[in-house]
């Protein structure tokens, strides 16, 4: 079980993914951040209607849930523009601010197929346990919904991205040449200072 707690005391959940997405120019994104009646790596299960209350109290006040990079706080990197319940689960579609330092980097992440998970930061307001042990999650106060590197639940993913063929290709290229690149910057600095100038000054 892997089972965490955020900066801000959310619980988190992680699990890693392998699927790959694309994402479209404008920095669009839309998938379920959790997907009801499924057990999580942790056992947790999410009820039908867990966050419908949170999510009426949030727009009655006027508030949003905050787009945030690997759970932290400190790290917002775009904004949800719609959040709601359906059949399946919680949906989300937000975009990216590439105007941010941490919101371009993770748009050219998602891109390259580096980050494909989404994953809540939540507190649980009531629960109850089933037969097997299991936490049934019947009421929940949703923080914030994160990308991540391993979201708990394996369902919970980037669902959907459209953009131009061949773009995560080459975005991908892009960074593979600024990490050879630093590569070769941090190698020429050893380089450096394993050879001191020996040069006297006059």
């Amino acid at each position: 079980m892997m089972e965490s707690v955020s900066a801000a005391g959310l619980e988190v959940k992680f699990c890693r993914l392998d699927a790959g997405i694309t994402l479209d120019d404008d920095g669009v994104i839309t998938g379920y951040a959790s997907v009801f009646d499924l057990p999580d790596q942790g056992g947790d299960i999410v009820c039908r209607g867990a966050y419908a209350a949170c999510l009426k109290r949030m727009a009655e006040q006027g508030r949003r849930v905050r787009m945030l990079w690997q759970h932290d706080p400190a790290q917002p990197i775009g904004v949800w523009e719609e959040i709601r319940e359906d059949a399946r689960g919680l949906f989300v579609r937000g975009r990216f601010l590439s105007d941010v330092a941490k919101g371009a980097e993770a748009l050219a992440l998602v891109r390259a197929g580096a980050i494909d998970g989404l994953s809540i930061g939540y507190r649980t307001i009531r629960a109850v346990r089933n037969s097997k042990g299991q936490r049934l999650l019947q009421e929940l106060e949703l923080w914030e919904v994160s990308l991540v590197t391993f979201p708990m639940l394996p369902e919970a993913r980037i669902a959907q991205a459209t953009g131009k063929p061949g773009a995560a290709k080459d975005v991908a290229r892009e960074l593979v040449a600024a990490l050879a690149e630093a590569g070769n910057m941090l190698a020429a600095c050893g380089q450096q200072i394993r050879e001191p100038n020996t040069g006297k000054q006059e």
